[in-house]
């Protein structure tokens, strides 16, 4: 009976693994050579940084 548990258990941890997830060797560096990343990934981040601190700071002083 507890074989067939395991079994059991073991089969739905093997059904529950997810496919076509991105990995490592799929993954490719950042390109900095192509502008539309390097201004999605480098400056926007940068720019919702600077907006959040002065909006924290402007919503602090009220």
């Amino acid at each position: 009976m507890k074989l067939m548990i395991v079994i059991y258990e073991v089969f739905v941890l093997l059904v529950q693994q997810p496919g076509n997830l991105p990995s490592p060797e799929d993954n490719t560096p950042l390109d900095l050579t192509s502008w539309s990343e390097v201004i999605l990934y480098i400056l926007l981040p940068i720019l919702f940084m600077i907006f959040y601190f002065w909006w924290r700071k402007k919503r602090d002083r009220d």
